[in-house]
């Protein structure tokens, strides 16, 4: 591949293409001078678009997407446990009883349908991927055949537990990487929401959508979704004080707005924006779990600790990580903590340290750190670090991550 060409044909520095695909200068550098290939198809094409070029453009011979006849090895993406529930939201979600081809009366009565919403969300935070697309097979279709048949008085509840199912399903999809099918779930969230007559579900929704836009590297739309709701939230709150979940939603965006500062490497923007979330938790004074947003002072140090990671100030990130005590929040909430902590530790050369906090995560949400796009560059990172001097552990931890693809 051409990449050094192409990269100052466009003017580009190495380091502002590094972070356009939101990796590592050192990886960058590696595949310049050819030590790192680049063999999934995935990454391929993400570096083509970081360029403005074609994948045959950068690697001439590569297939085309639709060529079936090429000899050349096919290059694919890694299974994920959310498939069955990214089909399962192509397409209108409810065309059956809107042409009154199902059954007019719910499957389920809406207290069955809450208890189904409720262990939904519990297996999301504990990153139960797999068990969270089954769940849904049965109850995204009852909820959306229930909005439409309840009577007037049963609408609103019905309209709130849907948005709620699309609010959990949009946050797995965003932990699992396929950040496209977390927009959709996050706009039928809103969509749901809005008719239930929950304005604050619906600023907890566009939440979701942000972490869905940072996740395509829609960072201008991710920051204007954030600024939005916090802006509208901001007047609420200066006209007639919000309640304590409103303050939960305000604080969990300025901490969305954090992260889209950290991507793009506005360090003081970022800061700014965690140092308001603290502010609004102070307000608080206590971990909550309103909108399952899991919005409190801990966790708002779990996220400083990630803002730290993006914008490369691994110091920064162990001083305020290692302090935390996050025994009281989800499992999802500590993993990704330790997650962060090892990429953290990597960024420092701290092998040992590193590794360990990677098998931590990986006891609390085994799915989530074996298919997270950073915990993976980072196994990697390190096994290249290590190279023939890599521990059993770390290779062992690679492998059950495929992150050497």
């Amino acid at each position: 591949m051409h990449v050094q060409r192409l990269r100052k044909d466009r003017g580009l520095t190495q380091k502002q293409l590094a972070v356009r695909m939101e990796k590592t200068d050192s990886w960058m550098s590696q595949v310049e001078r050819g030590v790192q290939p680049v063999e999934r198809m995935d990454v391929l094409q993400g570096l083509a678009d970081a360029l403005g070029v074609s994948v045959q453009q950068l690697r001439p011979g590569a297939p085309l997407p639709s060529d079936t006849t090429s000899n050349v090895p096919a290059l694919v993406f890694k299974a994920n446990d959310l498939d069955e529930a990214r089909v399962l939201i192509s397409g209108h979600p409810a065309v059956g009883a809107l042409l009154g081809a199902v059954r007019q009366a719910p499957g389920k009565s809406l207290d069955q349908l809450e208890a189904a919403v409720e262990e939904m969300w519990e297996l999301t935070h504990a990153g139960e991927f797999a068990d969270v697309s089954a769940r849904l097979t049965d109850l995204l279709p009852d909820l959306e055949q229930a909005v439409r048949i309840v009577d007037a008085e049963q609408s609103a509840r019905a309209y709130l537990l849907l948005s709620r199912t699309y609010q959990a399903l949009a946050a797995a999809f965003v932990r699992q990487d396929q950040a496209d099918a977390a927009w959709v779930a996050a706009d039928r969230a809103v969509w749901a929401a809005e008719r239930s007559g929950q304005p604050l579900h619906v600023c907890a929704s566009v939440f979701r959508m942000v972490q869905a836009f940072v996740r395509l590297r829609k960072h201008d739309q991710a920051e204007h979704a954030a600024r939005t709701s916090i802006a509208a939230l901001i007047e609420l709150d200066q006209r007639e004080g919000l309640s304590v979940e409103g303050l939960s939603v305000l604080g969990s965006l300025h901490l969305a707005l954090a992260l889209v500062h950290a991507r793009v490497h506005r360090r003081s923007e970022a800061r700014e924006e965690i140092g308001r979330a603290r502010a609004v938790a102070q307000r608080i004074g206590e971990d909550r779990n309103d909108f399952n947003l899991e919005f409190g002072p801990t966790n708002v140090e779990i996220q400083a600790v990630s803002a730290a990671v993006d914008l490369g100030d691994a110091g920064e990130a162990l001083d305020i990580g290692t302090a935390i005590n996050a025994e009281a929040l989800s499992p999802e909430r500590q993993g990704r903590l330790y997650m962060d902590l090892g990429r953290a530790y990597a960024q420092r050369r701290s092998i040992g340290d590193a590794v360990q906090c990677l098998l931590r995560a990986e006891k609390l949400i085994p799915e989530t750190v074996r298919t997270h796009v950073a915990a993976r560059k980072a196994i990697r990172e390190l096994v290249l670090l290590e190279g023939a001097s890599t521990p059993p552990e770390l290779m062992a931890l690679a492998e059950r991550a495929d992150a050497m693809e």
